[in-house]
């Protein structure tokens, strides 16, 4: 009798950590900008593969909830709230790669939660590399959209200015909105001083190639692709999430070119 109840506590304890490791490798993927079928399908993979079959999950935007047991097991309930944020392909890959890992039978769910504890900790692009792409982005898609070298290089150096704003400006002080009304505003703002000083030709150009650095393309994509997959709710979410982003950089490319009309008395629009 003794050892049956040894044995069953070690079942829970063993079930216990295999649903810990399931809802962290959800959370990163979740928290990193993964979709929600991506989500489910991870946890699923580790319940399946160490043996528990009554493992079911429930994920949102914002937050999984998952059980385990059944009426001859204990039951175990948890719930993750995961806050909307940025995104980190690498992680999701890394967890990716974990999941595959694990199925063929080469972590412990010990080691699989110590592997995800490093993938957690795994180290992001540094401040220089992210300012520099930003500027390297807003170049390309201006020269993409149809403009000049100079606009390009006018783009860059708007980009290079809106990303150092946003890691050492807008990100730790503002909230996403002020910081996209704001950063929208900025942009053009730069853009249009270039513009005026003869840096670059085609003022609209210029502006659209700086904002792209502000634009939720991964988090609009995932909405549709969540919508498609009949996750209505986390789907609508992201997407209201994304618009409303898009709806803060419209404002702040209107308020920019607003305080340039004003302050240069309307000489930017008459240019255009």
């Amino acid at each position: 009798m003794r050892g049956r109840k040894e044995k069953k506590k070690v079942e829970e304890n063993r079930e216990k950590e295999v649903m810990e490791a399931a809802i962290q490798a959800g959370h990163l993927l979740l928290e990193n900008g993964a979709e929600i079928s991506r989500v489910e399908e991870t946890m699923e993979r580790i319940f399946r593969y160490y043996g528990v079959e009554s493992g079911s999950t429930f994920v949102l935007s914002n937050g999984i909830f998952a059980t385990a047991g059944s009426s001859k097991e204990s039951f175990f309930a948890k719930v993750e709230h995961i806050p909307v944020s940025g995104t980190h392909l690498n992680r999701v890959a890394a967890v990716n790669q974990l999941s595959r890992e694990i199925e063929e039978g080469r972590y412990s769910p010990a080691e699989a939660a110590e592997r995800l504890n490093a993938i957690r900790q795994m180290p992001g692009k540094t401040k220089t590399m992210q300012i520099l792409a930003s500027g390297c982005g807003s170049a390309a898609f201006c020269y993409l959209f149809g403009g000049s070298a100079g606009d390009s290089a006018a783009a860059f150096a708007a980009g290079v200015a809106l990303y150092a704003y946003i890691l050492y400006v807008s990100g730790p002080h503002f909230s996403k909105i002020i910081g996209n009304i704001s950063g929208g505003s900025l942009v053009t703002i730069i853009c249009s001083l270039m513009y005026l000083s003869g840096a670059g030709e085609h003022l609209n150009y210029m502006v659209i190639g700086s904002i792209m650095p502000l634009v939720p393309g991964v988090p609009f994509t995932n909405a549709i692709r969540d919508i498609a997959d009949g996750d209505y709710i986390s789907g609508s979410v992201r997407m209201l999430d994304a618009l409303l982003i898009f709806f803060c950089i419209a404002i702040g490319v209107g308020v920019g070119f607003s305080v340039i009309r004003w302050g240069t008395g309307g000489l930017v629009g008459w240019m255009e």
